[in-house]
């Protein structure tokens, strides 16, 4: 039987990614120390598989489609932006158990919507690649992108209920499998507004100590409306941290590192969820 082993927060920022390797700063190279903690990790629990929970920045499905959450059931490549020392190619995906838990989750009241080929973006495509594809047991990226960038979000509570049927569906899975969960997001920024490279570091701490103490109920009775005011449009994305905490079941967890300054546009949270 398949079980869920572990999961993590991290952001997705490409500000990440734009200087040379060889001008990076003290703090380029501490952010870049916090992904290698994350995949050290991932090899440590002997990941098989990973589910990368990202968001849709209004560039894959575009006006014309705005799924509530997706799960990718095919073939998966990207990320399809351009970053230096970031690979463009295929995923390995596994099409067996997204199906699985995109039919499980409709068999227990929860509609998903399908993509049979999908280029991801960098919040599905930066974790998997600096994360969970490097590490030497890992087999396959599930991509699952939740409504949190672009209106009509989802609302942060069913965000969770996505990560629990996440989790149900894993479980059901009758091939042994161990798989970690990760919620790809920013925290603190405004995207394409006038504020744009402010950062609220108070909210970002307050989030990732909701993360760390387990406590999503927190998480999910913050305002939307309040934390556009003061964290920006792009902190939203904090659905993505909710739904891989549903997905763990996550009693608690630990900071692995924070950063905000002026080498990004947001503020930067990793965090390990532990499984419950």
């Amino acid at each position: 039987m398949a079980s869920i082993v572990g999961g993590f927060v991290m952001p997705h920022e490409p500000g990440i990614f734009f200087k040379p390797k060889e001008t990076w700063s003290e703090a380029q190279l501490r952010v870049m120390a916090a992904f290698d903690a994350i995949r050290a990790r991932i090899e440590e629990l002997e990941a098989t598989v990973a589910v990368v929970v990202g968001a849709d920045h209004y560039v894959l499905f575009g006006p014309s489609c705005l799924p509530s959450y997706l799960i990718g059931i095919g073939d998966v490549s990207g990320p399809y932006e351009r970053f230096p020392g970031i690979e463009r190619d295929d995923i390995p995906s596994h099409p067996a158990l997204a199906s699985h838990i995109a039919q499980h989750g409709r068999e227990h009241g929860f509609d998903w919507a399908v993509a049979k080929n999908l280029q991801v973006d960098h919040s599905i495509g930066v974790p998997a690649r600096l994360c969970a594809m490097p590490t030497s047991q890992m087999k396959a990226v599930v991509p699952v992108y939740l409504a949190s960038g672009v209106e009509p979000l989802i609302p942060k509570r069913r965000a969770f209920e996505v990560g629990q049927a996440i989790r149900a569906a894993v479980q059901a899975w009758p091939e042994d499998e161990r798989v970690v969960v990760l919620g790809s997001g920013g925290i603190s920024h405004w995207v394409g507004l006038p504020e744009m490279g402010k950062v609220n570091s108070d909210f970002d701490r307050q989030v990732l100590d909701c993360v760390v103490r387990g406590d999503a109920a927190s998480l999910i009775g913050m305002d939307d409306e309040e934390i556009l005011r003061t964290a920006g449009n792009g902190a939203l994305e904090i659905r993505s941290f909710i739904c891989a905490m549903g997905a763990t079941q996550s009693p608690g967890g630990r900071l692995i590192a924070y950063e905000a300054g002026p080498d990004w546009v947001s503020g930067l949270g990793f965090a390990e969820l532990h499984a419950g």
